[in-house]
């Protein structure tokens, strides 16, 4: 009875939400780059340690990220490009997150934080 309720009871306590976060757009044809709000999935979620795997089954060992649930994607105009250059960038919103397994054909599924969200050349502010 008390492992059903921290199974049912561990999904409802995670913290996984929209999150806000900023993301820098750059072309190398483009004079600007395009710092674009948005919002991501972002937070906690209830894993199972794996330290007993061999008694457990695979299906109970579950590690789950925070993800996306449902998603939008929107599009905005970088300024300062020439003519012979396509200026749009479309970029993810996300509208509601869930736990679950990290999908990664629309997530990024790796844990390591890159250092290029940045600009290198003026920058404008996009408020979608």
């Amino acid at each position: 009875m008390s492992l059903l309720f921290g199974l049912a009871f561990g999904q409802t306590a995670s913290l996984c939400a929209p999150s806000e976060y900023t993301i820098h757009v750059e072309k190398r044809e483009c004079a600007y780059c395009l710092a674009i709000n948005t919002t991501i999935c972002a937070g906690f979620c209830m894993t199972r340690d794996s330290n007993g795997k061999k008694l457990l089954l695979k299906s109970a060992l579950s590690q789950n990220v925070c993800t996306y649930k449902e998603m939008l994607y929107q599009t905005a105009l970088i300024p300062g490009c020439p003519h012979h250059t396509i200026p749009y960038y479309s970029y993810p919103v996300a509208v509601s997150c869930k736990c679950g397994k990290c999908n990664t054909d629309y997530s990024d599924c790796v844990h390591e934080k890159v250092r290029t969200n940045y600009c290198t050349k003026p920058q404008k502010l996009c408020n979608m």
